[in-house]
């Protein structure tokens, strides 16, 4: 997984100005999962542009180009995640300093730990409302006449996640404890708030996610789990394919075993955060219940 140059950024804007009577608040997100909250809580008085915004491509290994650099610069609003996910925007933002600059750093947000083992925040059923009422305040601070219409815009977004929730629960209630393998903690936060009992061990994972060469006992067990049919479907970072990924895969499918394919980066077009989420979840029923596989969304 060699590092990639990423030379264009995502926006999301009506320009300049345009149907809002003033100059849009400049925003910029670390992810474009972020960054589609914040043009839904920003509506038409924001310009937003996400960095990380290609789901062909690791996040990992993101390297900054000049463009980038240039809109953080000029930011009024940073949204970054944390967890040293994207330490890349620390670095810009140390590179031109602004002191009238709101800064949401997700794992500062949540409180969490530098040692957090695990840097998906967004698949937590419960970052994303954080979130949304921290946009809603930094961007009332920067734009105080609107303040309601943030606020409104908040509580709007956290009550459409509630498909997205109610079918977390009903996968639980549903199919209790169901044994899963993966290959890297991207969506084990939704997994574990969907009840699954993940058997493929924490290491294996870190080492995936971190491009470190699994251990031969790993990687025997993470087999063994599909040639014994121990687990009822495959999670992997679709992302991040390589040789031992598809060995994965291979095994997986030869056991009968469904797979799906989950995502860093939100897919787009056709998503928004609340219809990606909750498709994935979708996708996790459909493995279960009728042995589907959802390699792509």
């Amino acid at each position: 997984m060699g590092p990639l140059l990423l030379a264009a950024c995502s926006s999301s804007s009506a320009g300049p100005g345009s149907k809002t009577g003033g100059t849009l608040i400049r925003v910029v997100a670390a992810e474009n999962e972020y960054g589609n909250v914040a043009a839904q809580i920003g509506g038409k008085y924001v310009s937003v542009t996400s960095v990380e915004s290609n789901p062909n491509t690791d996040p990992h290994t993101y390297e900054v180009s000049p463009g980038v650099a240039q809109a953080v610069s000029a930011a009024q609003l940073v949204i970054q995640n944390g967890v040293g996910y994207d330490v890349f925007m620390t670095k810009v933002e140390s590179a031109s300093p602004n002191s009238t600059r709101e800064v949401i750093d997700v794992q500062s947000l949540l409180r969490l730990p530098d040692s957090t083992p695990n840097p998906h925040l967004w698949y937590d059923p419960t970052t994303m409302p954080r979130v949304a009422n921290a946009l809603a305040h930094d961007l009332a601070t920067l734009r105080p006449a609107k303040a309601a219409y943030f606020t409104s815009n908040a509580a709007t977004f956290i009550a459409s996640l509630r498909p997205w929730l109610t079918a977390i629960a009903h996968f639980k209630a549903t199919y209790p404890d169901t044994p899963v393998a993966t290959t890297e903690p991207v969506a084990d936060y939704m997994l574990e708030a969907a009840g699954t009992d993940n058997l493929t061990p924490f290491g294996l994972q870190a080492d995936i996610m971190n491009g470190v060469d699994p251990s031969p006992q790993d990687v025997t067990f993470q087999t063994g789990l599909f040639a014994r049919h121990k687990v009822k479907v495959f999670v992997y970072n679709q992302q991040v394919t390589d040789a031992l990924t598809q060995t994965f895969i291979t095994a997986a499918e030869k056991a009968g075993i469904p797979v799906i394919g989950v995502y860093e980066t939100m897919p787009t077009p056709g998503y928004d955060y609340q219809s990606w989420m909750l498709a994935e979840v979708q996708a996790l029923q459909k493995a279960v219940a009728h042995k589907i596989s959802t390699v792509k969304l």
